[in-house]
């Protein structure tokens, strides 16, 4: 059975003022999603899982569904408020839904086989998802897991310092995702700042995890009983967000799961402000001038 791409695409865009996931950035209007599938298809995925909010459903219907017709299975999830299927009887008012794991979480009633985890609006590069299908492929267990370790300079911006989950890793498995707020190239070496100024170089060999992640089905039932306990202790807290990061943590540290981290030489490239958009329209052009990408993707 073939691996099946989730797509993480419930956000609600606020620091970027639009619906980012469906914005054009290729010389024909392509999303970046649209590259994303490209790749995912060639590296042999057969289905594409959008989690979306349900009222996107027919602006999302609308735009891939011409396009892929014919080249992949496409299905939809809806993340919503509605906490009952959890066996959580409270109502609780939010701005925004629970967080990543909980997106993850409520496709498991549609994904059956072995699936990876991608953001809508980040650009991972073809490297990325052939060795993510070749270990959902071969290596999967549903006590061995995956998460796409980037090189921290291919991640960088050069408008300033990022945030990175920077994995601290043992023998090629997870040991724990620390969350590193300032990141920047200083002099020729990549660096983390702290609450008072400080800098630390990281290592020239650390790796960031950009939320792209390898499972089994395997994984809705170990991480369900982690997002109750989540939703009780976090009632009263509307901003507390339940992220995949946390889970693969707990799994790791109680012992339940492993996670290799697969090392990918891809350069990433993403949107979070508008001012990012010339730049990833830049990166999209050179990929299709050096061959990377046809001209018109579909």
């Amino acid at each position: 059975m073939k691996p099946t791409l989730l797509i993480l695409a419930a956000g609600m865009a606020s620091r970027y003022g639009s619906m980012k996931q469906v914005d054009g950035f290729g010389p024909n209007n392509e999303t970046i999603i649209d590259y994303s599938i490209h790749d995912a298809i060639k590296a042999g995925f057969g289905k594409v899982t959008f989690i979306i909010r349900e009222e996107f459903h027919e602006s999302f219907k609308n735009i891939f569904e011409p396009k892929l017709k014919g080249k992949v299975e496409i299905d939809y999830v809806f993340q919503s408020y509605d906490l009952t299927k959890y066996g959580i009887d409270k109502q609780i008012e939010r701005q925004k839904p629970w967080g990543t794991g909980h997106a993850v979480l409520e496709a498991s009633k549609q994904i059956n086989e072995p699936f990876c985890v991608i953001n809508a609006d980040d650009y991972y590069g073809y490297d990325a998802f052939e060795k993510m299908a070749n270990f959902l492929n071969n290596e999967v267990r549903d006590d061995y897991f995956s998460l796409m370790g980037y090189e921290v300079d291919k991640t960088l911006s050069e408008y300033g310092s990022v945030s990175r989950g920077i994995c601290k890793v043992s023998n090629g498995n997870l040991e724990e995702i620390n969350e590193r707020t300032k990141v920047y190239a200083k002099d020729g070496v990549i660096v983390y700042e702290d609450d008072n100024g400080n800098t630390t170089p990281l290592d020239a060999d650390a790796r960031a995890s950009m939320n792209f992640w390898g499972f089994s089905p395997a994984i809705f039932k170990l991480t369900e009983p982690m997002f109750k306990r989540f939703v009780e202790a976090n009632e009263n807290n509307p901003k507390a967000e339940f992220f995949i990061p946390l889970m693969a943590e707990e799994l790791v540290k109680t012992g339940q799961a492993q996670f290799k981290v697969i090392p990918t030489s891809s350069k990433w490239f993403g949107v979070t402000y508008k001012e990012d958009k010339p730049i990833v329209q830049k990166s999209i052009a050179d990929l299709i001038e050096n061959g990377v990408y046809p001209n018109k993707l579909w």
